[in-house]
């Protein structure tokens, strides 16, 4: 796969962020947000931990979702 670092995607998705966070271009690629941002390829942030598509296709996505959540009962 191609790196993701200074490919097209890369640049325009850095512009926006870089003027989001109020910086310049070359602020922005300094920053450790930037260094994130390359790692994980994505303008979203981390991903949390959410229903998997293995459990949602095993039990169904409300199901799945019900079962990810802390506490077991309700009032607990």
């Amino acid at each position: 796969m191609a790196s993701f670092e200074g490919s097209a995607k890369d640049v325009k998705e850095d512009k926006v962020l870089a003027k989001k966070n109020k910086m310049s271009m070359s602020d922005w690629e300094k920053s450790p947000k930037d260094a994130k941002h390359d790692k994980q390829k994505s303008m979203k942030g981390l991903k949390k931990g959410g229903i998997t598509s293995m459990d949602a296709k095993k039990m169904g996505r409300n199901v799945a979702r019900a079962m990810n959540q802390k506490s077991s009962g309700r009032g607990r």
